[in-house]
C-alpha cells in the first residue's frame, strides 16, 4: 500500500500482480493492477489494469503518475477528474534509456520528485532536469537549460535535505555533474525555477560519492577517489572551494607498486564506438610487451575513476595485485543486439585486444580472459569462436547450455529462468520454441569442440542464479573431448565464494592460472594432478611442480 507523502487524502495506493504471476516467468517488467483503496472502508476500485509501470502518488495525492515502458512514456492521471494524459509527450528529448540493449522495453531516465503543491514534476532525459506541469497548462522547461546535452554533462539532482517530500518551487538545488564521454565528475548548483545552465562547482578527473549535508552546519562531507586514490572523507563549504581531507586510512599503499588507469576508445566489429579502461603497471614502459588479463561484465568504463582496494573479490581479480605484478588489464564495454549476446561479447572485445595489440606493447601470445556469471557465460561462448587469441580464460559460474538453463529455476527463490532469455541479460528475444537455433547457436556447450583455450572453471554447488549443473555441462564436455579444463567448487557456497577463506583460495589459483600460462611459472600441483576427492582438505595443491618453468604439455585430473 502507498499512501501520499503529504496532504489530507483519504485513500491509498494498491498494486496486485497476482493475475499474472505465471506469466512473471516469461515476461519482464512484470505486470499488475492497481487500485485506488479507500482507507475508512477498505472498497477498492481499478484504475490501471495489466500495466508493467509503477504507478507512485504526487505527495498532495492529486495526481497519479507512472512511466509505461511499453510505449515509453510517463503518464499522470488525475485523480478527481479521472483524466489521463502523457506527461512526456511534449519533451524534445527522450525520457528513456537509450542505451537500453535487451528485448525488453527500455526503462526511464527517472525522476528528481516533486515541487510543493503538486505544481510540477521533475523529469530527466539524458542529460537533463525538465520541470513538467502535471496539469497540462504550461508548457515543460528545461530547469538545466539544455546544457546537459549541449555539453554532454548529466545532471542529477541530489536531496541534502533527507526529511523533505517536495522541493520549494524556486529550491537552490546540489546537482551531481557526470560525463560520460571524458568521466569527469563533480558538482554543480542551481534554483528549480531557472530555465539556464547551472554554475559548475566542480568537474574533475575522480569520483565522488554523494555528499551528506551536517545538521547544524552548512558543511558536505563526502569521499572522492581515483584508481590511485583511495577513497578518504573529506569536508567542504558548500561551493566545495575549500575541501579538505578528513582521513588517511591507507598510507600503505604508497610502499607498493600500484598502477594505472585510462579511458581506451575503439570501434566494435558491428561498428559501434565503444570504450573502455585500460590498467597499467605503474613504471609502465611502452617498448615493453606485456601480458594482459581481459576482464569484462556489460558496461564499466563509467567506472574508470573508481578506487579498487587490493581484497580478494568474490568475482574477479584483483586488478591492483596484476598491475602490480606486471600485467596489463583491460576492461572492455560490451554492447548487444538482440538474438545474438555471445557474438556480441565478441563483436566488442576482440577489436580492442586487437587494437592493443597494434599499440605495440600487449604480447599477442599471452592474452588471458575471465569474467564471472554472464562474463563467465560471454567467456565460455568467445573461446568456441576465438581458437587462437586467448591463451588462457577463467569463467565463474557460466551457463553452457541455454536449452536446459532455459528451464531451471533460480534455486533460492524458485524464480523460473526464462524471463532472462526472452527479455533480460541473456537476450535471446524470444522462447526456445520460437526460435531454438538462437539458443543453440548461442550455447557453448555445443561448440565444446572448437575449444583449444586452457579454461579455468568455477561453479559452486548451491548457486542460486545460475544451476551448477551448466558448469559441470561444460566440464563434462570438455573432459570428454580431451581439451584443457578445470573445475573448482566451494561445497556450499553460492553463486561466489562468500567466505574469507575460500575467496583467497579463488584469488590464488587464478593468479597461479594466469603466472602459469602467461608467464611461464611453473605450473601448482592442482594444476596439474588435481586434489583427489580423498585428499581434500589435507592439501591446498598450491606447491609448484618440478620447480622448472614453461608450460607443461600433460595434465592430469581435476578439482
Amino acid at each position: 500500500m502507498q499512501l501520499p507523502q503529504g496532504g489530507t487524502t483519504d485513500f491509498g495506493l494498491a498494486r496486485d500482480t497476482e493475475r499474472y504471476g505465471i506469466e512473471a516467468s516469461w515476461e519482464s517488467p512484470n505486470f499488475a493492477d492497481v487500485y485506488k483503496v479507500d482507507l475508512s472502508t477498505g472498497e477498492r476500485s481499478l484504475i490501471l489494469e495489466r500495466t508493467q509501470g509503477s504507478p507512485s502518488l504526487s505527495p498532495e495525492g492529486k495526481y497519479l503518475t507512472w512511466y509505461q515502458p511499453g510505449d515509453s512514456t510517463w503518464y499522470v492521471r488525475d485523480v478527481e477528474s479521472r483524466q489521463v494524459r502523457s506527461l512526456s509527450g511534449a519533451l524534445p528529448h527522450p525520457v528513456w534509456n537509450e542505451q537500453n540493449d535487451t528485448p525488453s522495453p527500455a526503462g526511464s531516465y527517472g525522476s528528481a520528485g516533486w515541487t510543493r503543491g503538486d505544481g510540477f514534476m521533475l523529469l530527466y532525459d539524458q542529460f537533463d532536469l525538465w520541470a513538467v506541469d502535471p496539469s497540462g497548462r504550461t508548457a515543460p522547461r528545461s530547469v538545466t537549460g539544455g546544457a546537459g546535452r549541449d555539453g554532454e554533462l548529466r545532471f542529477r539532482v541530489i536531496r541534502l535535505d533527507r526529511d523533505g517530500d517536495a522541493w520549494d518551487p524556486d529550491a537552490e538545488v546540489l546537482l551531481s555533474v557526470f560525463s560520460p564521454r571524458t568521466k569527469q565528475a563533480g558538482f554543480a548548483r542551481t534554483r528549480l525555477d531557472r530555465n539556464e545552465a547551472p554554475e559548475i562547482l566542480l568537474l574533475e578527473d575522480r569520483s565522488f560519492s554523494t555528499p551528506i549535508r551536517a545538521a547544524d552546519a552548512d558543511v558536505l562531507l563526502f569521499s572522492q577517489e581515483t584508481f590511485v586514490e583511495f577513497p578518504d572523507l573529506w569536508v567542504s563549504g558548500p561551493d566545495f572551494a575549500d575541501r579538505r581531507r578528513m582521513s588517511e586510512a591507507n598510507p600503505q599503499q604508497a610502499e607498493y607498486r600500484w598502477g594505472t588507469a585510462e579511458l581506451m576508445e575503439w570501434i566494435s566489429a558491428d561498428g559501434i564506438p565503444l570504450q573502455g579502461v585500460l590498467m597499467k603497471p605503474e613504471d609502465f614502459d611502452p617498448t615493453r610487451k606485456y601480458p594482459m588479463v581481459v576482464y569484462f561484465y556489460e558496461r564499466w568504463s563509467d567506472g574508470l575513476h573508481d578506487h579498487y582496494a587490493l581484497v580478494p573479490h568474490r568475482s574477479r581479480i584483483a586488478f591492483p595485485m596484476y598491475t602490480s605484478n606486471d600485467y596489463i588489464v583491460f576492461i572492455p564495454d560490451i554492447v548487444y543486439r538482440d538474438g545474438y549476446p555471445g557474438e556480441g561479447g565478441l563483436n566488442a572485445v576482440n577489436p580492442g585486444i586487437f587494437k592493443l595489440i597494434e599499440a605495440g606493447f600487449v604480447d599477442r601470445e599471452r592474452i588471458a580472459l575471465q569474467g564471472h556469471s554472464w562474463g563467465g557465460y560471454q567467456i565460455a561462448f568467445m573461446v568456441t569462436r576465438s581458437q587462437n587469441l586467448y591463451r588462457a580464460a577463467a569463467a565463474g559460474a557460466p551457463v553452457a547450455n541455454m536449452t536446459s538453463a532455459y528451464g531451471a529455476i533460480r534455486r533460492q527463490t524458485g524464480l523460473v529462468r526464462q524471463f532472462q532469455y526472452e527479455r533480460t541479460q541473456s537476450r535471446l528475444g524470444g522462447n526456445l520454441w520460437e526460435m531454438p537455433l538462437r539458443y543453440i547457436e548461442n550455447s557453448p556447450l555445443f561448440w565444446v569442440d572448437k575449444i583449444e583455450t586452457p579454461l579455468l572453471i568455477m561453479h559452486n554447488d548451491a548457486d542460486g542464479h545460475v544451476p551448477w549443473e551448466q558448469g559441470i555441462e561444460l566440464f563434462v564436455a570438455m573432459r570428454r573431448l580431451g581439451k584443457p579444463a578445470w573445475m573448482v567448487n566451494y561445497r556450499g557456497e553460492p553463486h561466489w565464494p562468500t567466505t574469507f577463506a575460500n575467496r583467497v583460495d579463488w584469488n590464488v589459483r587464478m593468479k597461479q592460472f594466469f603466472d602459469h600460462f602467461l608467464k611461464d611459472a611453473p605450473p601448482p600441483a592442482w594444476l596439474v594432478e588435481g586434489i583427489p576427492a580423498i585428499r581434500r582438505g589435507e592439501t591446498l595443491g598450491y606447491e609448484p611442480v618440478g620447480g622448472g618453468s614453461g608450460v607443461v604439455d600433460r595434465y592430469e585430473g581435476n578439482r
